[in-house]
């Protein structure tokens, strides 16, 4: 006798989120990308949010983090080559981004509004997979810094400016194109990089030798390094230029220990090294390392909000397409208002992240121009860490959020949101983790008050007599008018606040109306707390579901 099986039919279940233009349906950043004068790239931004959003390219982000780049420390004669594979999908990903100049845009074509238009290609890239950012980051991030090498810069130039990716392991001379990494910390400094302890010897023509040892190395496939040693001379820290391989042809003295096992960003290698006797070259004057990375880490510091941002864009369109397409206790998740208030409060969230970051480039683009100020230089120095800081955290919190949207679905490997989630801490840990960023806040403001000054006066003008805005912004002066021994413990509310205002009034000054009241309401006069879907009462339920409609146009 045979038993009769039934089949059974899947239903309720969400379509996967694919073959959309990331660009099209994003109507804060097309709107951004406008008011910062980058409307010339806004073609090009559509063409490449339409492949961004293809299978294959979401396919790439997906097998480049399942099969993980691998170290091989010897080839099969027993020769020491500690060389780094990487999946196909790993080298697709990577020539996509070079196709988009992300490593090079602002100086290969510079024009006004570089840095915006630079910005937005960013944030549609980092919506799909962010570890091949990070290479692409710390490249775009070393050209200003190699620059000021005249003799070093031009021979490495155009390989650097160059929108293609060459993956072959071969020295510098032989390459097309050029990435650039960074070795910074060591086992028994982290962030405080003064107790580095890698020692570079002059050995005669301005070449060093360096020995130590760098408990991150990233990205140890790149072509050459930026790297922080003490001069053995004077035991001051400065910067040298390390390449994979000497000017001979030889491998260069690095040796890779490990790749580490991260949490996420789990496609890009970063490793721990020693250099035995490293060849190198010094970049900026002896002594001035700290400084010289520091100008470095200015504009990777925009790119972790910028990434950042990105991510919460990423979660809060899967959390509202999952939304509009699940059902549950008889009706659709977005319309149910419990779901709405949780929704709109992430879409508020989203769009107050992506003007930030935006605004944040306009500073860059007046740094490149005739165009600076004191308001610029504000915005580059005091709000950006305070982004880094705040963004960063907020896209963790977010990224939960809206992995709870999607339920038991959200938490497995098999959907997106695992991913983003496992990726999400990385932002607020590099370049300075959340204490270091308010205390650099602290520290600009105490340095150049008439910078900071600059900014209120800013804010000021666009808050206007909104109260709830001007008791926020009474409540930032006080706190800065105490006793300067109060302000450490307080960095991190005043950080938060200088964000939360100028969140405000970007979306006061750009945003729909009622938009951006919502935003004021929900962040400042809620006594509710920080917990997604605390809404006002005063904002109706239809007005939140428009801003859905807004957050991720149909």
């Amino acid at each position: 006798m045979t038993e009769a099986w039934q089949t059974h039919d899947v239903t309720n279940q969400v379509p996967p989120l694919t073959d959309y233009n990331l660009y099209a349906t994003d109507a804060a950043l097309q709107a951004a990308v406008a008011a910062f004068d980058a409307d010339w790239q806004a073609k090009e931004l559509h063409r490449q949010g339409a492949r961004v959003g293809e299978a294959e390219v979401q396919q790439w982000a997906q097998d480049a983090n399942r099969h993980e780049p691998e170290l091989e420390s010897f080839d099969s004669q027993g020769n020491r080559i500690d060389r780094v594979a990487f999946h196909p999908a790993w080298h697709s990903l990577m020539g996509l981004l070079r196709g988009a100049q992300l490593q090079s845009l602002p100086w290969a074509h510079p024009r006004g509004g570089v840095m915006a238009a630079r910005t937005a290609s960013y944030f549609l890239h980092a919506q799909n997979e962010a570890g091949s950012l990070c290479p692409t980051t710390m490249t775009f991030a070393s050209i200003p810094v190699l620059a000021k090498e005249p003799a070093l810069f031009a021979t490495i130039k155009d390989k650097l400016l160059a929108p293609q990716h060459d993956p072959r392991d071969v020295p510098l001379a032989q390459k097309h194109t050029l990435l650039i990494g960074m070795g910074m910390t060591e086992k028994q400094g982290g962030s405080d990089v003064r107790t580095n302890t890698t020692v570079a010897t002059e050995v005669g023509n301005g070449e060093f030798s360096l020995v130590g040892h760098k408990w991150f190395f990233s990205a140890p496939q790149c072509d050459a390094h930026l790297v922080l040693a003490r001069d053995s001379d004077s035991d001051a820290l400065s910067c040298f230029f390390v390449p994979r391989y000497r000017p001979d042809g030889h491998k260069n003295a690095v040796q890779i220990q490990r790749l580490k096992d991260k949490l996420g960003n789990r496609s890009n290698a970063s490793s721990e090294v020693e250099f035995q006797g490293a060849y190198g070259t010094r970049v900026g004057a002896p002594g001035r390392g700290v400084p010289t990375i520091i100008e470095m880490a200015t504009y990777t510091r925009l790119d972790c909000v910028i990434g950042s941002a990105a991510m919460m864009r990423t979660g809060v369109v899967q959390a509202i397409h999952h939304a509009r397409h699940r059902t549950a206790f008889g009706a659709k998740l977005v319309d149910q208002d419990l779901m709405t208030a949780v929704l709109a409060d992430l879409a508020l969230e989203s769009e107050a992240a992506t003007w930030l970051a935006m605004r944040l480039a306009r500073a860059f683009d007046a740094s490149l121009s005739d165009d600076d100020s004191p308001v610029e230089r504000a915005w580059r120095r005091i709000v950006l860490p305070a982004a880094k800081f705040w963004v960063c955290k907020r896209a963790l919190e977010l990224a939960g959020e809206c992995m709870e949207v999607w339920g038991g679905n959200g938490y497995v490997e098999t959907g997106p949101l695992a991913r983003l989630y496992r990726e999400a801490p990385v932002n607020s840990i590099w370049e300075g983790s959340g204490n270091v960023m308010c205390l650099d806040v602290l520290r600009a403001m105490s340095r150049e008050p008439d910078v900071a000054q600059s900014w209120f006066q800013w804010l000021g003008e666009r808050v206007g007599s909104h109260a709830t805005l001007r008791a926020a912004l009474a409540q930032l002066h006080g706190w800065l008018a105490a006793d300067p021994a109060s302000h450490a413990v307080r960095a991190r509310a005043i950080a938060q606040q200088i964000v939360l205002l100028s969140q405000a009034a970007l979306l006061l000054e750009h945003a729909p109306s009622a938009l951006a009241h919502g935003f004021v309401e929900s962040r400042f006069a809620n006594a509710g707390g920080r917990v997604y879907g605390v809404m006002p009462d005063t904002i109706p339920v239809g007005v939140q579901r428009a801003w859905l409609d807004r957050a991720f146009l149909a």
